[in-house]
């Protein structure tokens, strides 16, 4: 029996670009929703200009636009935005990563959308949000990783402050607003009405800082970068074993109790080390003892002996390693091979999102520019060949 998608039958109007926009509606994509991707005539979103290319294809844009229609509207032009407003009246969301302000000078903002659709939900993700004094400032992941700390807390306490390795700005922005969208809809299904969704890339980096910044609500401490280890607990860091590099992670007591009998350092065995905090504050000790121990194996050895014996380790994989892992690759399913037009079986990342009934996979290939344009309008508006023929013609498609 063939299972049935979690959100079959919301349709999205996605007129976001580039990664944190595409990347939220790959996932509701991913879930069977209906993703009809805005793109700018003849243009497109400037993924499609992104390296690495295949055959000419971005396979940046391919793998985050997976499952989506395109089709090709101008905002600007009277015809363009009419349509856009008709569509409007048939979808559930709207998604847009314009800078604030934007889409309310087009006249295409909240308030004058929900008139037309009470029932939309309109999301926004931009650099610092839809209200504040800095509301109007462009907005990048490495603005966000910058003012939301992440960066000053990132590297090593002699290096400068450092970007993650990833657009995680971008991608927590995302997530972040996928579960607003999600909650949302939960609403209108009890009230019968949509509401805004705003997230703003910095605050989502401050949000993911966890309880770094009670460090200085409590004791008025500034945190700085402290490489791999953890501020409140102790040895949870990355050490260097004969031939590559392991992480190390104690959490509580019980599993520094089966650390020390696993490994037999009983240097470290004192009642002066047995606290969680007590370790925090003797990190540079504990380090130096446990890297020495570290550094006489191997890197499958220390996994495999202290895996052995319930203390969680692994090692740092790059990131072919971990695209060949038969447990993440393979077991979880993280990349997928999927046809795309042009070019054959392309690997793709898969969703970490696992579903035992409605699960989660790419629906189909990444849309050529504008590729659905007229099969979306004949299909939701009604339009015919002939009207469809002359928006293009005037400049409006």
């Amino acid at each position: 029996m063939e299972k049935p998608d979690a959100l079959l039958g919301i349709r999205v109007l996605d007129l976001s670009r580039v990664l944190a926009g595409p990347f939220l509606t790959m996932l509701l994509a991913d879930m069977g929703a209906e993703i009809i991707k805005l793109e700018i005539p003849g243009r497109g979103d400037d993924a499609r200009e992104f390296p690495p290319f295949l055959d000419g294809q971005s396979m940046y844009y391919v793998n985050l636009n997976r499952g989506k229609k395109s089709i090709t509207l101008n905002l600007k032009h009277p015809e363009g935005k009419r349509v856009f407003m008709e569509l409007v009246k048939r979808c559930d969301v709207l998604l847009e990563n314009f800078r604030p302000g934007t889409m309310e000078r087009l006249g295409l903002g909240y308030e004058a959308l929900k008139k037309l659709n009470p029932r939309l939900v309109y999301a926004s993700i931009s650099g610092f949000g839809q209200t504040g004094p800095y509301s109007s400032r462009p907005g990048y992941d490495i603005i966000g990783q910058a003012m939301g700390g992440l960066m000053s807390i990132t590297g090593w306490p002699d290096s400068p402050p450092t970007r993650a390795g990833t657009a995680i700005g971008d991608i927590l922005s995302a997530l972040f607003t996928c579960i607003g969208i999600l909650a949302a809809l939960q609403v209108r299904e009890k009230t019968g009405e949509g509401q805004s969704v705003d997230v703003a890339l910095v605050d989502s980096v401050y949000a993911s800082l966890e309880n770094i910044p009670q460090k200085v609500f409590v004791e008025g401490e500034v945190p700085g970068r402290i490489g791999n280890r953890y501020e409140f607990i102790y040895p949870y860091d990355s050490f260097e074993a004969r031939d590559g590099w392991v992480i190390i992670g104690i959490a509580n007591d019980v599993i520094w109790r089966r650390f020390l009998e696993t490994t037999g350092l009983e240097e470290l065995d004192r009642p002066g080390l047995a606290t969680i905090i007590s370790r925090v504050e003797s990190h540079e000790e504990i380090k130096d003892v446990v890297q020495g121990w570290v550094s006489e194996r191997s890197v499958d050895e220390v996994v495999s002996i202290l895996n052995g014996n319930g203390v969680p380790s692994c090692p740092i994989y790059d990131l072919k390693q971990a695209s060949e892992d038969p447990h993440i690759a393979g077991a979880r399913g993280m990349t997928v091979e999927r046809e795309q037009p042009g070019l054959g079986p392309v690997t793709l990342l898969g969703n970490p999102i696992k579903m035992s009934a409605t699960d989660p996979a790419p629906r189909g290939p990444a849309p050529e520019l504008g590729g659905d344009t007229d099969s979306v309008l004949e299909s939701l508006l009604g339009l015919s060949r002939k009207e469809i023929d002359e928006l293009r013609e005037d400049g409006a498609l």
